[in-house]
C-alpha cells in the first residue's frame, strides 16, 4: 500500500457515512465518477471490496466496516495534528467547524457569525445544525471542532463550558391573554404542543410539566419539527406550547399569541459549548466561548 492518500480516506469516509455515491460526492465537492474511481483505486490498494453495491444505496462490507473505524481514527488524528499546527503558528483559529442544536441556531447564529467574522478576519467558518446526539457523534469523529448545545451532555470525552441560562415561556391563543400562568398540574391537563422525539427541548418541557418522576404525561400531545411550526399551531388554536426565551422575538412577531412567563421557579435550560478534551484548539475554543456568550445578549421582547 504505497499510494494510499488522506484524500482517498476522506472520500471513503463520506461514502460510508452517506451510503450514496451522489450525496457523498456532493459532500466532498467532486463529481460522482471521480469519487467512484477513487474508491475503486482504494479498494485495489487494500486488496478487497469496501462496499456492497446494489441499486441506489451502497453499504459497507465487513472488511469495509473495519477499515471505516480505522479511517475515522486516522482522519481525526490528522485533523488534530493540523489544528495543533494552526494553534502553534499564531494562536488564531483559521477554520472553525461549529455544530448548533435547532432550538438555538436561528436565534444565536446571526449575532455569532457577525461577531466571529469581525473578531477573526479571514475565518473559514462552517456551521452544522442538527440534534445533540448527532453533534456529539460528529465531535468525537473529528468532523466538528465545537458544538453549542443544552447542558449537561455528560460525555467523558468532551469538555463542557456553561454559557448562559434562559427561561421558557408559555404561548397560548390570543383569546387567553390576561389569564394568569397555569400551574404545572393545570398545564398537564392542556393540549401541549411539543417538538418531535429526539429534541432535547421536548424532554426539558416534559420535565417541567411532570411534578413527579412517574406523573402522567400531558394529554393530547401533538408533535412538530420546529419551534416555528409550534407557534403557528398555537396561533391556529390547536393548543399551547413552551418555547425558550431567545426564540420569543423571532417566532412571535407574526403570530397572534399570548405570551406568559411563569412564576418562580421558572422552567429553564443551560446552554453551553462542548469540544473534545484532546482538541489542540482547546485554549482558542475557550476564548471563543466568551464570544458566544456575548453573542447571546438578550434579544428585544415583542
Amino acid at each position: 500500500m504505497t499510494n494510499l492518500t488522506l484524500k482517498q480516506l476522506r472520500y471513503f469516509e463520506a461514502l460510508a457515512r452517506h451510503g450514496h455515491f451522489g450525496r457523498a460526492a456532493e459532500a466532498c465537492s467532486i463529481s460522482q465518477p471521480a469519487l467512484s474511481m477513487q474508491i475503486k483505486v482504494l479498494e485495489g490498494e487494500l486488496g478487497s471490496d469496501l462496499f456492497e453495491r446494489g441499486g441506489r444505496q451502497v453499504r459497507l462490507t465487513r472488511f469495509g466496516e473495519g477499515i471505516a473505524e480505522r479511517a475515522r481514527e486516522i482522519l481525526r488524528s490528522f485533523d488534530e495534528l493540523e489544528g495543533y499546527a494552526r494553534a502553534s503558528r499564531g494562536g488564531q483559529v483559521a477554520r472553525l467547524r461549529i455544530g448548533v442544536i435547532p432550538t438555538v441556531a436561528p436565534y444565536l447564529l446571526p449575532n455569532l457569525i457577525g461577531d466571529l467574522t469581525r473578531l477573526h478576519g479571514g475565518l473559514d467558518l462552517h456551521v452544522r445544525e442538527t440534534l445533540t446526539p448527532k453533534l456529539v457523534e460528529e465531535l468525537n469523529e473529528g468532523r466538528l471542532d465545537m458544538a453549542i448545545v443544552a447542558l449537561p451532555v455528560s460525555e467523558p470525552s468532551l469538555t463542557e463550558v456553561a454559557l448562559f441560562t434562559e427561561s421558557f415561556v408559555l404561548l397560548r391563543p390570543r383569546a387567553d391573554d390576561g389569564k394568569p400562568a397555569p400551574s404545572r398540574e393545570a398545564l398537564r391537563e392542556m393540549r401541549l404542543l411539543l417538538l418531535e422525539e429526539g429534541h432535547c427541548f421536548r424532554d426539558q418541557a416534559l420535565s417541567f410539566c411532570n411534578t413527579r418522576p412517574r406523573a402522567a404525561q400531558p394529554r393530547d400531545l401533538l408533535d412538530a419539527s420546529s419551534l416555528s411550526t409550534l407557534v403557528q399551531m398555537v396561533d391556529a388554536g390547536l393548543g399551547v406550547t413552551l418555547i425558550p426565551e431567545m426564540a420569543v422575538a423571532v417566532e412571535t412577531r407574526s403570530a397572534s399569541v399570548s405570551i406568559v412567563r411563569f412564576e418562580a421557579p421558572q422552567p429553564s435550560r443551560t446552554i453551553g459549548m462542548v469540544w473534545r478534551r484532546t482538541s489542540p484548539l482547546g485554549p482558542q475554543l475557550r476564548e471563543i466561548s466568551e464570544v458566544v456568550r456575548q453573542s447571546a445578549r438578550p434579544l428585544p421582547s415583542p
